[in-house]
């Protein structure tokens, strides 16, 4: 297949890069578009094959197989260019910054590209995905008793859960979920409960507000001391879920620590964490029940492994239980509910150019956001976007461990550039989510030779706690529905169309490569899959 790769100045913009920045005057040729059928939506990124995310869209109120060697290291020259030096007052502050924009002929278009690719308008955001049951079919299950199946998206390494009604499970329901699950039953909880019951997190290092975002937020498990004996058969442990469920029952109703584990549920739901145990209280909201579910991961039969998507399908099929992704949850809760309220519009000039500044606050949790806007949205069509995370170190001070700071310089010049494009800039992601002193701490650690991701994990930390939905929002807020992403990590909105959102293009922000920040770099490629110029060429 052929392509051009073209290395744009930062200062002076090539004809043949007009259609990338100016989509109003020039059209996408047909490889930029999914195959017919195709629903809107990311998979996530694989070098070695080409996926789609299938699916249609679906949309109420609350408070691995064998592992590929690793890519050859990165050089210099292919994260950027030392062409394109920028001059007179709206220069970088933290060196040459150049980007690598990818056109293609109008054949089979690689498969990097085709992963970020979508097709068609949005549709009705109540239909569910190709292959999965509706919300409203999950809902009417679990007002009767029954199971749904909940899986976390629609792509061949989907994990799903068995959940239902906490308030309502059997000794047999319970069987039910020893003999098809991993073994491990949970409780899905709010935090208001949890307190009531005196359940403290099982980890005192866990931090609800960063780590949950990857990981469950396990409570010291626990068995119900009435009626039981050990805990462990599948009649106690349905009375141990009865007895979490119960809105009378007290702490001494349990021993510590037990066979029934309790998740603490992260309040705005899958709005907030895109994860099973919020899912499964949201759903049981919806039902009108009791918000404390019962959940466990389903596994083979066979092996014990996760079990495939066909296999939960197969599971489904013989037991004729609805099966939900968590995607149509985000995108039937989207369609309902605004968690994000614009504060204030101000004119912002800048050493780019001149920009319009909207503030947002999140209702989830008060921080404050701000999305710098050049030219007018209109439709929504085809708008060059940056969703970037704080990085005071970076952004503000210039620092030379992180790419930050001239991914953010260089996004804002393409935008000017382009006169049309949003940077959303998310407050609360210093440290891909771990906060500015724990960031510290692992540079600290990075000093003596861990990596950034093995440095965030020796301090007990997620490697990557940050969560874009509230960025989702705020792009959904200014009108945006379909955009050219500037990122170089394809995993960054792994939920994206649960809020109505496409991204058509994706456009690469490519920095030079330091001393400094080369194993960073290199670290982020090769273990957090993003991708640089040499996955292009």
């Amino acid at each position: 297949m052929s392509s051009n790769l073209l290395l744009l100045s930062s200062v002076n913009v090539p004809p043949s890069m007009n259609r990338f920045l100016f989509p109003h005057r020039h059209r996408f040729p047909p490889t930029f578009a999914a195959p017919k059928g195709i629903g809107v939506g990311l998979s996530s990124h694989r070098r070695s094959s080409t996926r789609w995310a299938s699916g249609v869209r679906s949309g109420n109120v609350f408070d691995f197989d064998k592992t590929p060697p690793p890519p050859p290291p990165l050089k210099a020259s292919e994260n950027g260019s030392e062409l394109g030096a920028l001059e007179g007052p709206t220069s970088s502050p933290f060196g040459k910054v150049t980007v690598l924009l990818e056109t293609q002929t109008e054949t089979t278009p690689k498969a990097e590209t085709i992963d970020f690719f979508v097709s068609d308008a949005e549709g009705d955001p109540d239909r569910p995905s190709d292959g999965f049951s509706s919300v409203h079919q999950a809902v009417n299950a679990l007002c009767q008793g029954k199971f749904v199946i909940v899986v976390d998206d629609e792509n061949g390494k989907a994990v799903g859960n068995l959940v239902m009604a906490a308030s309502l499970t059997s000794a047999r329901d319970m069987a039910f979920m020893v003999k098809h699950g991993s073994g491990i039953v949970s409780v899905g909880m709010k935090e208001e409960h949890l307190e009531r019951l005196k359940l403290p997190l099982m980890s005192p290092n866990t931090q609800e507000d960063k780590d949950s975002s990857v990981v469950p937020t396990f409570t010291i498990a626990v068995d119900a001391i009435a009626g039981t004996s050990i805990g462990v058969s599948a009649s106690d442990r349905a009375k141990t879920v009865l007895a979490l469920a119960s809105p009378i029952s007290t702490p001494e109703d349990f021993r510590r620590p037990g066979h029934v584990f309790p998740l603490k549920y992260r309040a705005g739901g899958v709005l907030r964490r895109s994860g099973h145990t919020e899912a499964s209280v949201d759903l049981i909201m919806l039902a009108g029940l009791h918000p404390v579910s019962v959940l466990t991961a389903i596994v083979d039969g066979d092996d014990g492994s996760v079990a495939s998507l066909p296999s939960l399908r197969k599971l489904a099929l013989e037991h004729s239980i609805p099966t939900v992704s968590i995607t149509d949850l985000i995108r039937y809760r989207r369609k309902r509910e605004n968690l994000v309220e614009r504060i204030a519009v101000s004119r912002l000039p800048t050493k780019w150019g001149l920009f319009q500044a909207y503030s947002y606050r999140s209702k989830l949790d008060g921080l404050e956001h701000v999305a710098i806007v050049k030219g007018s949205i209109g439709e929504g069509e085809d708008v060059l976007v940056r969703v970037h995370s704080e990085c005071l170190t970076g952004d503000i001070f210039g620092s030379a461990r992180c790419d930050c700071g001239n991914q953010l310089d260089l996004a804002m010049q393409l935008i000017e550039q382009a006169g049309r494009g949003v940077v959303v800039y998310l407050r609360g992601h210093e440290g891909r989510g771990i906060g500015l002193g724990h960031k510290l701490l692992a540079y600290n650690l990075q000093d003596q030779g861990h990596d950034t991701v093995e440095a965030n994990i020796e301090l007990g930390l997620a490697v990557d706690a940050r969560e874009y939905g509230i960025g989702a929002q705020i792009l959904r807020d200014m009108g945006v529905r379909t955009m050219r992403l500037m990122t170089n990590n394809p995993a960054k909105f792994a939920g994206l169309k649960g809020y109505g959102l496409a991204v058509v293009a994706r456009v690469p922000v490519l920095t030079p490569i330091t001393q400094e920040n080369r194993r960073y770099l290199e670290t982020k490629r090769t273990k957090m899959g993003h991708i640089y110029g040499s996955d292009l060429i």
